[in-house]
């Protein structure tokens, strides 16, 4: 059997089976495989599958027909210009999640500095947002990653050496930003919190439910508990004039808005993702 007829049989059987995007993740499962890309997949196509490469395959086809979700499976997955490791310790990194970035980028090229930037994500997870900030911002800089989860920050460390970033990016086991003994240090907090309200985390599609932390879901009952929290520190640890950046859930711009305002922040901003909903909020503390 070659590998079009692999990535075809795959992909039928998949499919009868209910995994979504059958056939792009059974070019993904093949690239993996063959440590390329899909878009050289076509000059493997003639090629014969070796035995060891099929079985990989049908343990990978069993793995996703479970429920598991492909970026698990694959062990990676790509975030803006880095591939990171991605395994259940962590959220699955998410393309809405790389627009925040772009918020935090375009804030930081019209508010430049003379001093160097420190820059803050909190609930880090696989180490994605900072991660790519610190690859992205040309500017001097100190980056941080907090997490509550030990192994969170376990990931987010494998994830900066694979990026090349041990020495631009650190990483701490926090709640919050509680261990922060100095006020006003910090120019940028930004997040994506747990956020699901918990009676809907029991909603949720089994490949997210089942399989991804829940504590990287679980906003509490009102689904806005960290951002309530996560404000009260930012009126601690942020400069004057610095900002924070949060996605939010499809519903939460207004509740989002009216927490900024109890905090005295200004400048609040919240902008839609490109399906139309509520996604993204930002202000500055003055």
């Amino acid at each position: 059997m070659n590998w079009r007829e692999a990535i075809a049989k795959v992909s039928v059987y998949l499919d009868s089976k209910g995994v979504p995007d059958a056939g792009v993740a059974s070019e993904l499962l093949a690239a993996r495989l063959l440590k390329s890309s899909r878009g050289f997949l076509n000059s493997y196509y003639e090629k014969e599958v070796p035995e060891p490469y099929q079985e990989a395959m049908r343990r990978a086809m069993r793995r996703l027909v479970s429920g598991e979700p492909l970026q698990y499976v694959l062990g990676e997955w790509d975030f803006r210009s880095l591939t990171l490791k991605c395994d259940p310790r962590a959220l699955i990194p998410r393309p809405e999640t790389e627009e925040l970035v772009t918020r935090v980028l375009k804030w930081l090229k019209n508010n430049p500095s003379s001093q160097p930037r420190f820059i803050v994500d909190v609930g880090t997870g696989t180490g994605a947002i900072i991660l790519s900030l610190a690859a992205e911002y040309k500017a001097p800089a100190a980056f941080l990653g907090t997490d509550i989860s030990e192994e969170a920050i376990s990931l987010a460390k494998e994830n900066a050496i694979k990026s090349g970033l041990t020495n631009s990016v650190k990483f701490a086991v926090m709640d919050g930003l509680d261990d922060f003994d100095e006020p006003e240090v910090v120019d940028v907090i930004v997040s994506n919190p747990p956020y699901i309200e918990s009676a809907v985390c029991e909603t949720l599609d089994p490949r997210v439910k089942d399989f991804e932390p829940r504590l990287a879901l679980d906003g509490g009952e009102s689904g806005l508990e960290f951002y309530d929290r996560y404000l009260t520190d930012a009126l601690n640890v942020l400069k004057p004039g610095g900002a924070v950046f949060f996605e939010i859930g499809e519903n939460q711009g207004e509740a989002l808005r009216k927490l900024m305002e109890g905090y005295g922040f200004s400048n609040i901003s919240i902008e839609k993702d490109y399906a139309g909903h509520d996604r993204y909020a930002s202000a500055v503390l003055n």
